[in-house]
């Protein structure tokens, strides 16, 4: 049987776009938001790439009726967004800015009367400052006030938003901003960065409970996860392997799905977990968020490193502009061995993000020639067909990102989008793979 020119999900698959409130919105001092951590962090020199913030961004805040038309326009049907917690709450506790719930309220009404679903993410890395000047995720209370904004958030839009995400990326959060300091609030504290994991989870837990407690129908995760591949079958490369595996994946999935941490790392939390907190992170889960990029591989680094894992080069397979590695095959390898290994703890799986940095801008004729873009999105969504074949329960994909954006430390340097951002003038200019992506969803069966 030939190839058919798209992949094909089956009937009720979910198509959708993602964002993130710091890297879109913009409006970073409008209507009372308060500083979070990345608005510090992009201020002070030598932390972003080309010295630029999120202070405008995308402009999003002003211009989101023309953002959710753009998703109308692709035919998807589900926009991940998040909630900028300073836009809720300036200090991270108190009475809410009721301009701030405003604002959310406009945005998912827009989105409901376009067509698409809400799936709304309640942390994505935008701390308030003021949490953080007390500890941040170092500090237990830190998920007392989490659970008190998940509750003010859940009251306000749990009649309208579809899908609910406490937490992005814990692991990312705990690994780039508080051990090795690439991300905000740019702390080097290595395997002391633990306690953040674990307080990660808790509010995970907590805001779960939380929401449903507001009328929540349908609450996740977005983990973003890799398979790891030693750099040989040397015992040094294959356990330095296990280890960071177990840090980045398991440290995350196992306390959500089996309400335990792995056995190597559990020794180094002890003095962290206290009586109820797994049961608290083991809270039921409706979907299972996988945000994936790429395989990571991972070699044994020399004695007097101040890790003994360290990432390697994978050779042999194309590259995006941001040189991370295009292996659409290792997205089908993790679905099947997510599965293969969780079964009845595993609920339905949602790729939560999953894209890649292409920076090529409009041509002469205002074309966006983005082909290599193109060509992930099919062979990653064929990835996640084959692995809906072989019994795994995948339920939608939403490709990050719906714009060009402020990607964290790399400032303005790395496009992500299906439209073309000009951050000079705001214009949005949609990509060849915009076009490919609706297309790609019109053709799908029973469309």
């Amino acid at each position: 049987m030939p190839d058919l020119p798209y992949p094909q999900l089956p009937p009720g698959f979910r198509f959708g776009t993602s964002t993130a409130s710091y890297q879109i919105e913009g409006a970073a001092a409008e209507d009372g938001r308060g500083p979070s951590v990345w608005d510090t962090f992009t201020h002070e020199p030598g932390h972003i790439k080309d010295a630029s913030t999120g202070d405008v961004a995308c402009d999003h805040y002003h211009r989101y009726p023309e953002d959710v038309a753009l998703m109308e326009g692709l035919g998807t049907t589900g926009y991940r967004f998040s909630i900028a917690w300073p836009r809720i709450q300036p200090t991270g506790s108190g009475r809410p800015l009721e301009k701030g719930l405003d604002f959310y309220d406009r945005l998912i009404d827009t989105l409901l009367e376009h067509g698409q679903q809400p799936m709304a993410t309640l942390f994505h890395w935008d701390l308030p400052q003021a949490l953080e000047d007390d500890g941040g995720w170092l500090n237990r209370a830190t998920i007392d006030r989490f659970a008190e904004y998940a509750a003010i958030v859940g009251e306000r839009y749990a009649d309208r938003v579809e899908h609910w995400i406490p937490v992005n990326e814990p692991n990312v959060v705990t690994l780039m901003a508080y051990a090795v300091g690439m991300h905000a609030p740019a702390r080097t504290l290595m395997f002391d960065s633990l306690p953040v994991a674990h307080h990660l989870l808790l509010a995970h837990g907590r805001a779960a409970i939380a929401l449903r407690t507001a009328g929540a129908t349908s609450v996740g995760c977005a983990n973003n996860h890799a398979p790891m591949w030693p750099a040989s079958d040397q015992p040094a490369d294959v356990g330095a392997t296990k280890l960071f595996d177990a840090i980045w994946n398991g440290l995350f999935l196992e306390p959500m799905l089996l309400g335990r941490y792995p056995v190597d790392l559990q020794p180094l939390l002890d003095e962290v977990v206290l009586p109820g907190d797994l049961a608290t992170i083991r809270q039921p889960l409706d979907f299972y968020g996988v945000n994936y990029y790429n395989p990571m591989r991972i070699g044994a680094a020399p004695e007097d490193a101040e890790m003994p894992f360290e990432l390697r080069e994978l050779l042999g397979y194309p590259v995006t502009d941001f040189g991370w590695p295009v292996v659409p095959d290792a997205l089908r390898e993790w679905l099947i061995m997510f599965r293969a290994r969780f079964r009845a703890a595993l609920p339905p799986i949602i790729v939560t993000e999953s894209g890649c940095a292409y920076n090529m801008g409009p041509d002469e004729a205002g074309v966006v020639d983005d082909q290599p873009r193109i060509d992930y999105l099919d062979a990653h969504l064929r990835a996640v067909q084959t692995a809906i074949e072989r019994g795994v329960d995948v339920r939608g994909y939403y490709t990050w990102s719906l714009l060009d954006n402020f990607e964290w430390a790399e400032g303005y340097t790395q496009r992500f989008g299906l439209v073309h951002v000009d951050f000079e003038t705001q214009q949005r200019t949609p990509k060849r793979s915009y076009q490919w992506y609706a297309d790609m969803i019109a053709a799908q069966p029973g469309r």
